[in-house]
């Protein structure tokens, strides 16, 4: 199949109504750049993640979870800034020519858009080893995005979901191990919390997902806000697989494991009474696990109110981790 109607055909089935007349893609598909109105009184968020076979995923997954997931990642990272989906562009590298493996990622793919309400505005495929880049692009009124460097001492820590079950997963797939079913769902089919970054404006002071573990995503808004925080470890909301887990290895798990796609934000104390409501209109359980502290630095607390220390804090590129780890 020709470079051209590999992108035809991607479009026939990932590309879906916008179906808002305030997102108009003008020019699409077809020119050598899209044309996009974005509509007055809003800033665009824009956001791009890359993900290589046999670093992000296992060689062996399925190509509508690939197709799926490498749309997800880039909504969480639009989630956590409040913004809503509108457009994105997809680069597509294919060591080859395979058209039931095409069809099954341009459908896993489309289904995340359908769900997300995005249209595929553009992008461009090539041969090589398999890669997925996409860049989202999402709209949010001004000076109503989330971000990450307004947190202050007091305010309580909050996630969503129970991180955890993903990097459970893919610690089983690795040892060659099958993982329940709903690991792999959280592992391959990641749900970006949308509709919680949502209602976030004007209750979260700062926000981030968890990609590469709470405790690394956790550390960039310390950073950015100037700030320490206090982690009560047995907050933690564990993932039903747990349940033959020590106490210390589930601990690994959600504070450095990563994939998890759930969204940790912070708010003032007197916000706290809003969580039920939010956690009922999101639809996702919302934990508070800590607190915002002057210092700068991150603690661990134990049950027993010693501190625990991580073996690491989170995924690094270039730290060292064996291709296929993430």
């Amino acid at each position: 199949m020709a470079e051209f109607d590999l992108i035809a055909r991607l479009q026939e089935i990932i590309c879906i109504p916008a179906g808002r007349d305030s997102r108009s893609c003008v020019v699409g598909i077809g020119d050598d750049g899209a044309v996009l109105d974005v509509p007055s009184g809003h800033h665009l968020v824009v956001t791009t993640d890359t993900l290589v076979a046999g670093v992000h995923f296992p060689v062996s997954s399925a190509a509508a979870a690939i197709g799926y997931k490498a749309l997800a990642v880039n909504l969480s990272d639009l989630a956590a800034m409040g913004a809503d989906p509108a457009w994105f562009f997809m680069a597509l590298t294919l060591p080859c020519e395979d058209q039931e493996w095409l069809d099954s990622f341009a459908n896993g793919m489309a289904r995340m858009a359908s769900r997300a309400r995005i249209l595929l505005a553009g992008g461009d495929v090539t041969r090589g080893p398999l890669s997925v880049t996409i860049t989202a692009l999402g709209l949010v009124a001004k000076g109503r995005a989330l971000v990450r460097s307004g947190a202050q001492p007091g305010d309580l820590i909050v996630i969503s979901g129970r991180p955890g079950a993903a990097a459970l997963a893919l610690q089983k797939l690795n040892s060659g191990e099958r993982p329940t079913a709903s690991d792999s769902a959280a592992l391959e089919f990641p749900s970006p919390r949308l509709g919680l970054g949502r209602l976030l404006h004007g209750i979260a002071t700062s926000c981030i997902d968890i990609s590469d573990g709470l405790a690394a995503d956790l550390g960039h808004i310390l950073k950015q806000s100037g700030c320490g925080a206090v982690i009560e470890l047995n907050r933690l909301p564990r993932p039903a697989s747990f349940d033959a887990l020590s106490s210390e290895e589930g601990w690994q798990l959600q504070l450095a494991g990563g994939d998890d796609y759930e969204l940790c934000f912070t708010l003032a104390p007197e916000s706290e009474a809003a969580l039920p409501g939010l956690s009922r209109s999101a639809e996702v359980e919302l934990t508070v696990i800590g607190a915002i502290t002057e210092d700068t630095q991150l603690v661990f607390s134990a049950p027993g109110g010693e501190h625990y220390e991580p073996g690491i804090l989170g995924y690094q590129h270039f730290g060292g981790q064996e291709a296929g780890s993430r």
